[in-house]
């Protein structure tokens, strides 16, 4: 299961409901691209496809809306969501 947390322009943020054990984080795609960004404090994990200018600027999306990425994080894995349901897309 993996819920949308965001969509901005070309991008869909989500995370893995598998993901319940790592430090809070969002994985970023776009066609066939994917980037993983650890959001505490933000920084690129990892990143398949995205040239360099590209990367900076879904950067700039994680920045932007850090805190609501943390705050569904939190809601999905704390909430006991997680394999159970939640938001899909």
């Amino acid at each position: 299961m993996s819920p949308t947390i965001l969509r901005s322009g070309p991008y869909r943020l989500f995370f893995f409901s598998s993901d319940r054990s790592e430090p809070p984080h969002v994985h970023v795609s776009r066609e066939r691209k994917v980037a993983k960004f650890w959001l505490s404090p933000v920084r690129p994990a990892f990143n398949y496809g995205y040239g360099s200018n590209e990367l900076r600027r879904i950067e700039a999306i994680v920045r932007r809306h850090r805190d609501e990425l943390i705050e569904a994080w939190d809601d999905y894995f704390h909430a006991g969501n997680a394999g159970t349901g939640g938001q899909e897309s």
